[in-house]
């Protein structure tokens, strides 16, 4: 049992990293105010870009890179549409999406099938010793370990930092924000093209960590799940780690049970952590629990003079 538990737990380790990295951008991106529907497509473009990167170069680092600057790139398109011309951002995330998994398909019909350097797991000292948790965790890819600790700094953001507190005021409350000397335009700019660089830097895992490859749909859905895993998190860190580790789990698991020959469809495994999502909302809203959604969430603010 454990020869089968262990390596599924790290497989959900490696299949959540992306999601984490994709969940925690577009929570950085609402907490400023703007929803982002985006992600797909952001994901789609940071693998493409991340992967001819690495192809051309032989850096994974510089590739690593290159995603998320290519997340940030497309997120400031999201950016100027709905912060400067105050467009409708479900429509502009919706656009966005369709924008870059064409984009990515189109540009990427050269490299399908190739591969590139990456990154590979190795065992981290001293922690992959520990038994159980140190092969779950502790014997994992560089970009991996680097996902462990950026829910922790963006605790600390949102939690010690001025910027990360006016960031915040600006997705509760814009004009307040204003009124107290703040920037709340430039501030939304900074949230969503923060968490657009994370969005990236997810995609970028996709191609750079997880396949090493390029192919059509590399995001497969993947964006999406990390849109729901903001609301199943509460806009908290702390759970999106849980959730996308849930996903990734559930997402690993199906994979097995279908290398294992099982005829159970693989779309009612996958579609079983959306349905806890929607249980984990109903019991909140049940018992009373504040949701915790920034306030001004989705609605525009006059650009500064």
């Amino acid at each position: 049992m454990w020869e089968f538990i262990i390596p599924l737990m790290a497989a959900a380790v490696q299949s959540g990293t992306p999601i984490l990295y994709a969940t925690l951008g577009e929570m950085m991106t609402e907490k400023g105010g703007v929803l982002n529907l985006g992600v797909e497509g952001i994901m789609a473009v940071a693998a493409l870009a991340a992967f001819v990167t690495s192809f051309a170069t032989g850096s994974p680092w510089l590739a690593f890179l290159a995603g998320g600057t290519a997340g940030l790139a497309f997120a400031s398109l999201h950016a100027f549409v709905c912060i400067t011309c105050l467009g409708n951002q479900v429509v502009s995330g919706l656009a966005l999406t369709i924008l870059g998994l064409g984009v990515s398909t189109f540009l990427g019909v050269p490299y399908v099938g190739l591969a590139a350097p990456g990154f590979d797991p190795f065992a981290f000292p001293l922690l992959s010793s520990i038994p159980v948790l140190g092969d779950i965790f502790f014997r994992q890819d560089m970009l991996v370990y680097i996902s462990f600790v950026i829910p922790f700094f963006f605790w600390f953001f949102f939690r010690r930092t001025s910027l990360g507190l006016h960031v915040a005021a600006t997705g509760e409350m814009p004009a307040a924000a204003a009124a107290a000397g703040l920037k709340p335009v430039a501030l939304r700019y900074f949230a969503v093209l923060t968490g657009g660089f994370l969005i990236g830097l997810g995609g970028a895992y996709l191609s750079l960590a997880y396949t090493h490859l390029w192919t059509n749909g590399l995001s497969g859905g993947r964006g999406w799940i990390a849109v729901a895993l903001v609301i199943f998190a509460f806009w908290r860190p702390g759970r999106a780690v849980i959730g996308a580790y849930l996903f990734g789990g559930v997402m690993a698991f199906q994979l097995r049970l279908q290398a294992m020959g099982t005829h159970i469809p693989s779309s009612l495994l996958l579609m079983l952590p959306y349905l806890l999502t929607i249980l984990v909302l109903i019991l909140s809203a049940w018992r009373g629990r504040r949701i915790d959604a920034p306030a001004a969430l989705g609605t525009n603010i006059e650009p500064e003079a």
